[in-house]
Order: structure tokens, then C-alpha cells, then sequence
């Protein structure tokens, strides 16, 4: 062996990886590869902690009750007037939409409580591609999201939901919300991995969603905010993300009138331009931060 190969060996390489670890591996099948088996990891330890799961649906049921029976006969919709119904049909998209970005505490929390039990530098001593951990771990949130809607659109249809287009529309409308999920785990990874504690995790996860939900169409017409936060709600993504649900479950009252913002004009599209760019540039940061935080 060569002093230069002996020094190499000592020091570990040029990109951090730890003193006697493998390379890691390349290459997209391999990323794909080694995605899967950390979002199966994921999945198994999600089905042996139940209670995990039913809380978080716990939380969604009780926005949809609430504010179906107590506000609904309150808030005039425009096109539907005052009604239970109407504001029901106009409520669920908002809530479906919310319940998909919530859960990015949760993920956030998840890569905090592996980063402090020091099971994400374990990853890293094994063969395998850099960005496969936090890919797996937000596959794995992506399962657990789509396992939610369906039973909140379980109970959505109890209550009185219903849509109004084909079904390739509505699954198109869910596609999309799954998409604005897994775009918002990917800002859960970048907060789980630059706090200490799964607990600052879940606050730091949590905090800045309440008025980027309540800030948007989810709950109420934008067009009876002030302006200032009107040009807000029609600009924020997840808005973009409502409407365009609204639109393709046939939620919409007749003669709504839609407001004049490009995103609001074009919401499926807006909604999927918005998604790719929260993937592509928090994947980027997360990715980049994992490297560092484990180096």
C-alpha cells in the first residue's frame, strides 16, 4: 500500500466519509434502491407504533367536525350563500390540504429523534447513496399521508361531502395534495436536521404553518381579507393547492368569484410549478445539511 493510500485510509475521504466507512454508491437505480429499503424500514416501525398513526388522524376528524357544524351555518360563501352544506363542500379541500402539510412535524420530529440516537450516522457507515436516507424517510411520510386522506375522505362522505366531477378529475385533485405534501416533508427534513431535539422539531415544524394554513382560501374566501393579506392567500402555495382541489372535486359554488391572481387563474398548474420548486430547492438544503450535520 502506497503513503498516499495509507493517508487516505487514516483521514477518511475529500466528501466526509467517516474513517473506514465504504464509499458511498451512485447512480439513480441505486438511489431508488436504497430509498426503498429505508422507506420500508420507515413503514415497519410506523405499523409496530399504531398510536402514531391514530393520533394523527385524530386531529384532522376533529378540524373536519368542528368546523363543519360550528362554523359552517355561519360563514357566507359567495355563490352558496349561508349554508351547512355549501361551506362543508367549500371546507374540505382546505382541510385535506392541511392535513398533508401537517405532517411535516411529524417527519421533522422523525429525522430529529434518528439524528439524537445517532441512527443517521449508522446510515452513513453503510454502502449507500448519500441522499437515500431522508428520500426514504419522506417516502415513507408520503405512504402515512395517503393512508390519512383516505380515511379523512371516509369521514368526509359521513358528514356530507361530496364531488361533483369524474373520477379522474378527483384523483387528480388527491395526486396533487399528496404532491404538496411530500413537497412540505422535504421543509420537515431541512427543520429535523438543523435542531437538537425531536421536541424543538415538532414546535419548529408546527409554528410557521399556522398562519401559512389560516393566511390562504382553506378556511374563508380570500376576497374578505384586508389587501395586503388578500395578495397573500392568492400567492401562498398551499392556496394554490385548495383551489385547484375545489376545482377539479367540483367544489366551487356556482359563480364564485375567483380572484384575479395568476395562481388563482391557473391553480393545477400553479400548484404543481409551486411543489417541483419546494421539492427541488428544500431537497437541495436538506441534502446538503444531512452531509454537514454527519460529517
Amino acid at each position: 500500500m502506497t503513503t498516499a493510500s495509507t493517508a487516505s485510509t487514516a483521514t477518511g475521504d475529500a466528501g466526509g466519509t467517516p474513517l473506514g466507512a465504504p464509499a458511498p454508491r451512485g447512480g439513480i437505480s441505486r438511489l431508488v434502491r436504497d430509498s426503498l429499503v429505508v422507506a420500508k424500514r420507515n413503514l415497519i416501525r410506523m405499523a409496530r407504533i399504531p398510536e402514531v398513526v391514530i393520533f394523527g388522524l385524530i386531529q384532522p376528524i376533529m378540524f373536519v367536525v368542528l368546523f363543519s357544524y360550528v362554523f359552517g351555518g355561519s360563514i357566507s360563501i359567495p355563490g352558496a350563500g349561508i349554508s351547512p352544506s355549501g361551506y362543508r363542500e367549500f371546507l374540505m379541500a382546505g382541510i385535506f390540504a392541511q392535513t398533508v402539510t401537517f405532517a411535516t412535524a411529524g417527519a421533522g420530529a422523525g429525522i430529529a429523534d434518528d439524528m439524537h440516537k445517532g441512527l443517521i450516522d449508522r446510515f452513513r457507515s453503510l454502502p449507500m447513496s448519500r441522499g437515500a436516507v431522508l428520500t426514504g424517510r419522506t417516502l415513507a411520510d408520503l405512504v402515512q399521508s395517503a393512508l390519512t386522506l383516505v380515511v379523512l375522505a371516509v369521514v368526509a362522505l359521513l358528514i356530507g361531502w361530496r364531488t361533483h366531477e369524474n373520477i379522474a378529475k378527483v384523483l387528480t385533485g388527491f395526486a396533487l395534495l399528496l404532491l404538496l405534501g411530500y413537497a412540505f416533508s422535504w421543509i420537515g427534513a431541512l427543520i429535523g436536521l438543523s435542531v437538537r431535539t425531536p421536541e424543538a422539531a415538532t414546535s419548529g415544524g408546527l409554528i410557521w404553518l399556522f398562519p401559512l394554513t389560516f393566511i390562504s382560501n382553506a378556511f374563508v374566501p380570500s376576497e374578505n381579507m384586508p389587501s395586503f393579506l388578500q395578495t397573500i392567500a392568492d400567492w401562498n402555495p398551499f392556496s394554490a393547492t385548495v383551489m385547484a382541489c375545489r376545482d377539479l372535486f367540483g367544489n366551487l359554488p356556482p359563480h364564485y368569484p375567483v380572484p384575479d391572481a395568476w395562481p388563482m387563474q391557473h391553480p393545477v398548474l400553479a400548484s404543481v410549478i409551486w411543489s417541483v420548486l419546494i421539492i427541488a430547492a428544500f431537497r437541495t438544503l436538506a441534502v446538503r445539511k444531512y452531509r454537514s450535520a454527519t460529517a
